[in-house]
């Protein structure tokens, strides 16, 4: 039995500059970090003696007879590239919801190939794991997404992670003393809406023709540097704050569906409360609503949106890991 264990993310600033269709042609760059919330895959080998071959667990259960009869894209995509003949067992649970912008697919497709990898016994890189997982959501399942959830739920940390127009992409940690680090978690204050979506379906809003939208992509692509300088600074969590209020202005004006006249007012009673700025995380529409709020409003903006579930978090490090590994003999049949 193996398990592996993939944190989800908070994208702060560069969000729409990670779709090929757009870092092709101009670059692109995202500023973001993985977070103490994962997503747990738990894969085995399935003795032979039940009348379906492989039982895929997650908000649904599937037991099938062939690999092509599983319904979840992700592990039939999966399963099909690793040619298992064996009968498998593979349940999913997440330590937050789906269609909630906090990387969660992401998260499910690099885990779910790390712990395929550890079931055959072989090491795997992270790079080689955002890398297949681009491949199997954008190439294989044709899905409107972009290519920075995969990284940073793979490798782990915050990062700077530049796109490169020849397709390639570079990953630098942020480095920032730890103090810092505990102001900017201080500041951050993660609710969840109640709205699921799915991403990729908003994505498609927009990104079929970033070019009508480069004023402000190009705005969101700025941010990234901006961003990053601030937080190298001491004393800049103000700035930083307004930042990330103008670029969401910025990636509102990309669709009309990024956001919601329910999302804006709550973002805008927690502005009136005393936050800072903030965002949809991922392509929008709902899920979780990431606010920047000094340590002393806190309170405020708490109360003043007491309805929404407020979700501690801390930021990571670790990135996608095999936390239990117990490899079993099998024997490949004839």
């Amino acid at each position: 039995m193996i398990i592996s264990r993939t944190p989800y993310r908070l994208s702060f600033f560069g969000g729409g500059t990670d779709y090929p269709e757009w870092f092709r042609e101009r670059g692109g760059a995202v500023l973001a970090t993985s977070i103490n919330r994962y997503c747990y895959l738990t894969c085995r080998y399935l003795p032979p003696f039940f009348d379906h071959k492989f039982r895929i667990v997650y908000s649904q259960t599937e037991d099938v007879q062939e690999i092509s009869e599983i319904r979840h894209p992700v592990a039939r995509a999966a399963l099909e590239m690793f040619r298992f003949r064996n009968g498998l067992e593979i349940h999913h649970d997440g330590d937050l919801p789906a269609r909630s912008g906090i990387g969660s697919s992401s998260a499910f497709t690099v885990g779910l190939l790390h712990a395929l990898h550890a079931l055959r016994g072989e090491m795997v890189s992270k790079r080689e794991l955002a890398s297949t997982a681009i491949r199997i959501e954008r190439d294989v399942l044709k899905e409107s997404v972009g290519c920075q959830d995969q990284i940073t739920t793979a490798f782990g940390g915050f990062n700077f992670v530049e796109f490169l127009p020849s397709g390639e992409y570079r990953v630098e940690p942020v480095t920032i003393p730890v103090a810092q680090v505990e102001e900017i978690e201080s500041h951050c204050l993660l609710l969840f809406t109640g709205i699921s979506r799915f991403s990729s379906e908003i994505a498609a809003t927009y990104v079929q023709n970033l070019a009508a939208k480069e004023r402000h992509l190009s705005k969101v692509q700025q941010s990234v540097s901006i961003g990053r300088k601030l937080l190298a600074e001491a004393g800049r969590m103000q700035e930083f704050g307004a930042l990330l209020n103008e670029t969401w202005q910025a990636k509102k004006a990309l669709s009309d569906r990024v956001s919601t006249p329910e999302v804006d007012e709550i973002y805008d009673q927690a502005i009136s409360a005393g936050a800072l700025g903030g965002k949809l995380l991922g392509a929008g529409g709902g899920g979780f609503l990431l606010l920047f709020v000094p340590p002393a409003s806190r309170r405020a903006v708490r109360q003043r949106l007491y309805k929404l579930l407020h979700v501690p978090i801390k930021f990571e490090s670790g990135g996608s890991e095999v936390i239990y590994y117990e490899p079993e003999e099998t024997e490949e049949p004839v």
